[in-house]
């Protein structure tokens, strides 16, 4: 396409077949691509979701809201569920470590009631800066207590009496560590749903097995079709062998900026802070999951040079330095031919929900770009 960069030489063309459903030895299963949009946590919460009945006609499925150390997720989903008639709501994500596995089970049973069944549980461990920092909980075993986590809701909402016992969360608790009066519960209201869909976000490998492996939904970062396989394929297909056969296919829940035009650069720019603040920002030197994610992608050097301007501060130039076959790979920018090729490379490695963040002068252009995004995945 003109104005684009080339692809790195070892990855396909775009829309090649060779582009195939990662983790899986067979052609993908053809499922209609659902599109959503992230709500910001930064601001601007109640102008945009006065906007969403907007998105809902231009065909909008999915609509999530982060948490990070912001305002809290759920009163926002509440109030999006009030406000809204068909579209999903979805945490993305509630931090495992920040509320008791009942608690989360109990929350996400009252959103799915008061949405009529649309709610769909985001879960992810964060990170220590997160967790340790502004919660002053500490970050460890993020696998066990996932996988503890995830087992507990499902009990909670099936109605069982509680009765859990696990490496890391025991309930109802030992009399040798409470008062003893402790004794097996359950919900007391009838959930909607039975099973409420949970999606988890997850970017390493053996987080990866364990998403393929028991949840309905995987929500990876920065997800770049092209290189998908080598980074994630061999933790896909472990969990995959291991998933109980009663879950649905996993729904692969990717992300992408969206700005459709000819003037490729400057339309990259929109994204590259956000790049920054992940690679370069979001976590330490050593321990920065988004930095190991890039060098996985074979930006090693460019992960370097934007973790070392981030971290001195300098992050006008950290934005500037991520490279734009980074911006392009990972993201939907450029003309509109352009923009559904790359769709046809997000679905090909099995990829079924688009999370797409619009960039437009102007809500009326936010809204035109949800309804062209809709319109090229067919």
């Amino acid at each position: 396409m003109p104005g684009m960069v080339a692809a790195a030489a070892t990855d396909p063309p775009v829309g090649s077949k060779r582009v195939r459903a990662i983790g899986d030895a067979a052609e993908p299963e053809v499922r209609r691509m659902r599109i959503g949009m992230p709500l910001n946590y930064a601001g601007g919460f109640k102008e945009t979701v006065g906007q969403l009945a907007d998105y809902e006609k231009a065909g909008l499925d999915v609509v999530s809201v982060p948490e990070a150390y912001s305002f809290d997720a759920v009163s926002q989903l509440g109030y999006i569920a009030a406000v809204t008639e068909r579209l999903e709501i979805m945490a993305g994500i509630l931090q495992i470590y920040t509320r008791t596995p009942s608690l989360t089970a109990m929350t996400a049973a009252g959103l799915d009631y008061v949405s009529e069944g649309r709610f769909i549980l985001g879960l992810g461990a964060s990170g220590p800066q997160v967790i340790e920092g502004f919660h002053g909980v500490k970050y460890d075993a993020p696998l066990g207590r996932t996988r503890e986590v995830v087992d507990i809701c499902r009990k909670v909402w099936a109605r069982e009496k509680l009765e859990y016992e696990g490496k890391n969360y025991t309930v109802p608790l030992p009399a040798e560590l409470g008062t003893g009066l402790g004794k097996p519960l359950k919900l007391i209201n009838h959930p909607v749903r039975p099973r409420i869909p949970i999606t988890i976000a997850s970017i390493g490998p053996k987080n990866v097995e364990l998403t393929a492996e028991i949840a309905e939904g995987w929500l990876p970062i920065f997800y770049y079709p092209e290189r998908a396989a080598e980074v994630w394929g061999p933790s896909l297909a472990a969990g995959t062998a291991k998933r109980d056969p009663s879950l649905p296919p996993l729904d692969t829940v990717v992300q992408a900026a969206l700005a459709i035009g000819d003037d490729v650069e400057q339309l990259a720019d929109y994204t590259r802070p956000q790049i920054a603040l992940y690679v370069g920002g979001m976590g330490a030197r050593d321990k920065n999951f988004y930095n190991q994610l890039a060098c996985r992608y074979g930006f090693e050097a460019e992960a370097q040079q934007i973790q070392d301007l981030y971290l001195a501060g300098n992050k006008e130039d950290a934005a500037k330095a991520v490279p734009t076959a980074l911006v392009q790979g990972t993201s939907l920018i450029g003309p509109a031919g352009y923009v559904k090729e790359r769709i046809a490379a997000y679905a090909e490695t099995g990829a079924t929900t688009l999370m797409v963040t619009p960039f437009g002068n102007d809500h009326a252009e936010r809204v035109r770009l949800i309804e062209q995004v809709k319109e090229l995945a067919g």
